[in-house]
């Protein structure tokens, strides 16, 4: 299985920055075959960055989709719609449309069938709250949040499907996970993926995100059960995602 890292640029960037940031990326990052690395510009970006990325190994991604195909849904982007661009994987659920947009797990599950009808490549995001942490209740509210994304999609879903957990606590903070804790919420995400989709979910990866940096990314892929990291902050820079990129574990 090829390790993935996703440098996520939030809404971050116009059309100008985004194009030279995708540029000088595929000027840097070196090919590897033992994994794929993957940008997700803002939706008024992708193809600009398409453009810049031509010719490279760096794959195009969306950081959210609607679950419908096309219809009256003022502002909303479809699965056709990114697919023809170029787009291979898509965000749904990342932790700050549900803090500040209202998401539930039904609408991730939506919108990661909506992805995968569309041949793209869904991102189950799940992550707790540091309350929730620290009241022994991680487990339980990652668990709830990935089951019932994983409710709406069908039994051969696996072959198409990412996960990241990212602690809420840690995204932003210049705090990550230790690789303790990233290990145990790792193995609770893959122990539900063996049981929801048996044999076939040894193709699903798990990827951690939060505070992800060039400092402590090859600890972070050194960590059982860690296949690959979705970067924040870090990824605006192209020879801190450079780095990120071409990790040693």
């Amino acid at each position: 299985m090829k390790r993935l890292i996703i440098g996520n640029w939030k809404m971050n960037l116009t059309i100008p920055g985004a194009a030279a940031l995708g540029r000088a990326l595929a000027a840097a990052v070196r090919p590897a075959t033992d994994r794929e690395i993957a940008v997700a510009p803002s939706f008024t970006a992708l193809a600009a960055v398409a453009a810049a990325l031509k010719g490279s190994e760096i794959v195009l991604t969306a950081q959210d989709l609607f679950w419908e195909p096309e219809g009256a849904y003022t502002g909303e982007i479809s699965a056709v719609m990114l697919q023809e661009i170029g787009v291979r994987y898509v965000l749904v659920g990342h932790s700050e449309r549900r803090q500040h947009l209202g998401e539930t797990d039904l609408m991730v599950g939506r919108k990661a069938l909506a992805a995968q009808r569309a041949d793209l490549h869904p991102v189950i995001c799940v992550g707790e709250q540091e309350t929730a942490r620290a009241s022994g209740r991680a487990a339980a509210v990652v668990r709830a949040q990935l089951l019932r994304a994983l409710e709406q999609l069908p039994a051969t879903g696996a072959s198409t499907l990412t996960v990241a957990y990212e602690p809420v606590w840690a995204i932003g903070t210049g705090r990550a996970a230790s690789p303790s804790d990233a290990a145990e919420m790792h193995a609770l995400i893959r122990d539900e993926l063996d049981r929801t989709y048996g044999g076939a979910a040894r193709s699903v990866r798990v990827l951690y995100g939060g505070s992800v940096s060039p400092g402590n990314v090859d600890e972070l892929m050194a960590t059982p059960g860690v296949d690959g990291v979705l970067v924040g902050g870090a990824s605006l820079k192209a020879e801190a995602f450079t780095r990120i990129a071409a990790y040693r574990a």
